[in-house]
């Protein structure tokens, strides 16, 4: 048993030793934070998909679609990744993201409705 215990330590010793040369560095930055909010409304998005509630998605104002964002809530620390998929949001000006439903729970923010939250780029 100790044998096998060791063989198997030894196996995923390997699997990472391979796994930090073939997948390059990622870079984490902050780009802003403020209040976020959520929706679940069943629309076309600004990027021609319907919108998913159960989909890790987000609307910003400028960012590209298809951008993956790292989404910190502030108050508790729990993060989601999103990808960019709609505009928005735009009737509260003081609020710099938009997230889906799914991204809400995820967060812990779903009963209230906002939150203040940090956003990172991923490269």
């Amino acid at each position: 048993m100790v044998l096998v215990l060791a063989a198997l330590n030894m196996f995923l010793k390997i699997i990472l030793i391979i796994a930090i040369f073939l997948f390059p560095q990622i870079t984490v930055t902050e780009i802003s934070h403020g209040r976020a909010s959520w929706y679940s409304i069943n629309h076309r998005m600004a990027n021609g998909e319907m919108y998913d509630r159960n989909a890790y998605t987000a609307a910003h104002r400028t960012l590209p679609f298809g951008t993956d964002i790292l989404v910190q809530n502030i108050s508790n620390g729990k993060t989601v990744v999103v990808k960019i998929s709609d505009r928005g949001p735009y009737r509260h000006r003081n609020r710099i993201i938009d997230l889906s439903h799914a991204s809400a729970i995820k967060l812990g923010m779903i009963h209230r409705g906002l939150a203040k939250v940090k956003l990172y780029t991923i490269s």
